[in-house]
């Protein structure tokens, strides 16, 4: 967080040296106040193309193995163009070479992990142990250590759902 800090002051400050270009170029018939807007427009450019390409630099740092299954975005009311682009504020991903196939009882079952990125001031990730039965097309979460299921929190899921078609392809 402190190097996004670092880049949002050295992105000002080259927008103040650009305004200040523009003010001299102009023999000084620019406003003054023009040198300390633009520093603001360039730090606030900055913290809007960071904002936006969050979900693909986080992709990025992904393994290859990785596929994303769902994307949440949202709005901030501090954030005012969020309301005509919204920006992405968590993701969830299925790591592939983790995914433990099995068979019982003629059913095709997957045991996977679902991680979940979410956008904060510090950005969190979560995990998830579930078992996907791929015959009945249903989810169960799998809690603690043991990974004993939960079957109170049975789910179904639809066959055409990115999460469906990232554990259950090729079973």
């Amino acid at each position: 967080m402190i190097w996004h800090l670092v880049a949002a002051i050295f992105a000002g400050l080259g927008a103040a040296g650009i305004g200040l270009l523009l003010r001299l170029i102009s023999g000084k018939r620019l406003p003054r106040w023009i040198v300390p807007a633009c520093a603001g427009l360039g730090m606030l450019s900055y913290q809007i193309h960071y904002e936006y390409s969050w979900l693909s630099h986080k992709q990025g740092q992904l393994p290859a193995t990785a596929q994303v299954v769902s994307t949440e975005e949202g709005e901030a009311f501090w954030r005012p163009w969020t309301y005509f682009f919204p920006m992405t504020t968590a993701f969830s991903v299925v790591d592939r070479s983790s995914m433990v196939p099995r068979e019982a009882d003629d059913q095709q079952l997957v045991e996977f992990i679902l991680y979940r990125f979410e956008k904060d001031y510090v950005d969190r990730l979560t995990h998830q142990a579930f078992l996907m039965n791929c015959t009945s097309q249903e989810k169960l979460p799998l809690i603690g250590e043991e990974r004993q299921p939960r079957f109170s929190a049975l789910r179904s899921v639809d066959s055409d759902t990115p999460l469906y078609q990232a554990v259950c392809r090729d079973r």
